[in-house]
């Protein structure tokens, strides 16, 4: 059994495990148990009742958080011509093709988030052993295959808190929401924004339960259960 440290066990005293919470009671306890001496990151979980090995069982998308992520995103961009001063003006991080693409054969990945114009997907498509598995690859379902007019937009919405969820092997969803240092409410609202997307993407194919267990989290905190039915409602104002 893993040993756990008394700041832990203190914060999982407070948590009722077989208790489902409100969503703001949840933010609040799990506020209250992020006492890392470092500003930790809120996380929620879900298990779903998908079957992720079928196409049309997936749950996959994007949603920009209202108070951001509360991290410096590094942004790089596969571009050309028009694309790369449309990248450049909007403050992209790292913008190319194939220099980039050597780079990253090379082993190089300073960057957290990866656009690219349609054109560059010939150059793009040979990266996926490497991006694929950090779910860095473009793709047109999670919004990062760009056409450069969108560029400034896409480029703006990533640095203010763009995330990407999508449902992974065992059927779970994880996306961060923020960090502990935010305000009860910026983290309800960017909670909120998550499980609006969330119900959004539920696959038509699905017939069952959707949402099995929704837990919300820091990064060295306990789990907290919330209240599934009163997550899946929760609506922005």
């Amino acid at each position: 059994m893993p040993k756990h440290s008394n700041r832990y066990k203190a914060a999982r005293s407070k948590v009722d495990r077989t208790k489902q919470y409100m969503p703001a009671d949840a933010v609040d306890l799990m506020r209250d148990g992020a006492t890392a001496k470092f500003d930790e990151t809120v996380e929620v979980h879900l298990s779903t009742g998908v079957d992720p090995r079928h196409a049309d069982q997936q749950v996959r998308g994007v949603v920009t958080l209202p108070h951001g992520t509360g991290r410096v995103v590094r942004i790089l961009v596969f571009a050309s011509a028009d694309g790369i001063s449309q990248a450049e003006e909007a403050g992209a991080d790292y913008v190319g093709a194939e220099d980039l693409a050597k780079r990253i054969q090379d082993g190089w990945l300073d960057f957290d988030v990866v656009l690219a114009t349609p054109d560059m997907m010939r150059v793009v498509g040979r990266l996926g052993r490497v991006l694929g598995p950090r779910g860095m690859m473009p793709s047109p379902k999670a919004g990062t295959i760009v056409q450069a007019d969108e560029l400034p937009r896409v480029i703006q919405e990533t640095r203010l808190g763009r995330v990407e969820f999508r449902v992974d092997k065992t059927s779970n969803v994880h996306v961060p929401i923020g960090k502990a240092s935010f305000e009860s409410g910026q983290i309800l609202d960017n909670f909120t924004s998550v499980m609006e997307a969330i119900m959004t993407a539920r696959p038509s194919a699905v017939k069952g339960i959707y949402l099995k267990r929704v837990t919300l989290t820091s990064t060295m905190g306990p789990g907290i259960r919330v209240d599934v039915n009163a997550a899946s409602m929760l609506k922005a104002a």
